[in-house]
């Protein structure tokens, strides 16, 4: 077996120390990205919430046509049963 030496242990936690140092980049990174994927997935859901905004107003519109189209419809439903000079 090897001796254990002050320089052997020295040069282990060197390497040690390197493999940390890139780990904590690599952390560092993802981080980065997974905030970046945040920001995206908030844009998205904006984007939902503005179609669902406008997909109400035009079920408001098509409400009031079919509305006026019924009003319409029944009035001239009731022309046909009125007189006419």
């Amino acid at each position: 077996m090897a001796e254990v030496t002050n320089e052997l242990m020295y040069e282990l936690l060197k390497r040690m120390h390197q493999r940390i140092d890139r780990v904590d980049t690599s952390l560092g990174e993802i981080k980065s990205e997974i905030q970046s994927i945040r920001g995206t997935m908030i844009s998205m859901q904006q984007d939902v919430h503005n179609i669902y905004g406008v997909l109400a107003r035009h079920e408001n519109r098509l409400d009031r046509i079919e509305n006026r189209l019924e009003l319409r419809e029944l009035a001239e439903a009731q022309a046909r049963f009125e007189p006419h000079p």
